[in-house]
Parts: structure tokens; C-alpha cells; sequence
């Protein structure tokens, strides 16, 4: 079993570098690369039920984000959360970590080594 999961963009340098923390702490990693295997909406129910983030706030706010016509009021509440993320995976933020029962957004940086660490 992992110590953690990292839901992870390859592509992202913020991503990479929490990926490079999990190994820095000599942890064990699930790798989920969200944009090839997708969360379902009961893994996102699940992971939003972890996360000590705001529920909006695994939603990024990006052109791609804009130019769906998305605005804040389409992401203001958990279900709408869940709605955009499974019709539009890539707007999920990145990365996300869990372990055990705890889930962040690993923004900025330097949030990712305290939560590994407890």
C-alpha cells in the first residue's frame, strides 16, 4: 500500500516538483495521472470529503476555464464542482496529494513537504 497518492500532470512543474518531495521523504506514491485515467464523480465526492482546500478551489481558473464560459457561480458548491471536473478533467487543479484521510492541492510548493511530514 502507498503512503500517498499523487493525482499528477507530468507536464506541470509544480506537479513534478511534489513528485520529486514524496521522493525527497523516501515515501511510496500511487501515480495517478488524472488526464489518462480520469476521477470518476464518486472518487471526486470522495476526494473533496479529504480535501482541506475549499471545494472551488480544485478547479482552476484557466483560459481553458474561460473559454468553456465557466465563471465562479458554476463551481460555487461541491455537486458543481464535481459536475465541471468529470466533464472537464483538465480543468482540475494539480497536483493533489492524499494520505490517509487528509488531501491537499499542492499549491504553493511549500505546502507539499509539511504535508508530507505529518
Amino acid at each position: 500500500m502507498s503512503d500517498v497518492t499523487l493525482l499528477h500532470n507530468p507536464r506541470c512543474s509544480t506537479s513534478r516538483a511534489a513528485a520529486d518531495a514524496i521522493r525527497t521523504a523516501g515515501l511510496d506514491a500511487e501515480v495517478v495521472q488524472y488526464l489518462n485515467q480520469p476521477l470518476d464523480a464518486d472518487l471526486l465526492r470522495d476526494l473533496l470529503g479529504r480535501l482541506e482546500d475549499e471545494p472551488t478551489d480544485l478547479v482552476r481558473r484557466d483560459a481553458a476555464f474561460a473559454e468553456l464560459g465557466l465563471t465562479d457561480a458554476d463551481v460555487a458548491t461541491a455537486d458543481q464542482v464535481v459536475a465541471v471536473l468529470v466533464e472537464h478533467p483538465r480543468l482540475m487543479q494539480r497536483p493533489v496529494l492524499v494520505k490517509g484521510d487528509r488531501a491537499i492541492i499542492g499549491r504553493p510548493k511549500d505546502r507539499v513537504p509539511a504535508f508530507l511530514a505529518d
